[in-house]
C-alpha cells in the first residue's frame, strides 16, 4: 500500500526521487499519468494495466468512455526509475501539475499523486473543513 506525505525536490532536469520504501512496488516499471485537481498519478504498471483493462471494456459507442480512454492513453508515460530512484517527469506532465521545484508526494494506497508543494497546501486547507463529513460519505457503503 502507498501511505504517506513526502516531499521530494525536482531538479532541474525534471527529475523527481520517489520514496525509498515505495521503490520495490514500482522497480517493475511504472506509469505517470494525469490526475484530478492539476495533480500526476504514479501506478505500478501492473495496476495501470489492470486500470486501462476496465476503461477498454467500456462501451465504444459511449462517447465519454471514449474519450477518458483516449485521454488516458495520450496523457500517460511509463516510467523505470533509475539507480537513485530518480524519475523524469515529461515536460507535460510538469506544466500540467503546475510543478515547482518543491514537490509533494502522497500515497493514495493503491497509487501515488504528485502536486505542487503549494498547490497541495492550498487543496489542503480548502478540503480540511470538509474531511469528516466527506469521509462519513464515502466510508457509509464500506463500514
Amino acid at each position: 500500500m502507498f501511505l504517506g506525505t513526502y516531499t521530494p525536490k525536482l531538479d532541474d532536469k525534471g527529475r523527481l526521487t520517489l520514496p525509498a520504501k515505495f521503490r520495490d512496488a514500482l522497480a517493475g516499471g511504472l506509469m505517470v499519468t494525469k490526475s484530478q485537481d492539476h495533480s500526476l498519478a504514479v501506478y505500478p504498471r501492473a495496476e495501470f494495466e489492470q486500470l486501462a483493462r476496465r476503461a477498454a471494456k467500456a462501451s465504444r459507442s459511449n462517447p465519454e468512455a471514449r474519450a477518458f480512454l483516449r485521454n488516458l492513453a495520450a496523457a500517460t508515460d511509463e516510467q523505470h526509475p533509475d539507480g537513485q530512484g530518480r524519475i523524469t517527469l515529461s515536460p507535460d506532465h510538469r506544466r500540467y501539475a503546475n510543478l515547482s521545484k518543491e514537490c509533494v508526494v502522497i500515497g493514495s494506497v493503491d497509487y501515488l499523486e504528485i502536486w505542487d508543494a503549494q498547490a497541495w497546501s492550498d487543496y489542503q486547507q480548502t478540503h480540511e473543513e470538509n474531511f469528516s463529513a466527506a469521509s462519513d460519505e464515502a466510508l457509509s457503503d464500506i463500514i
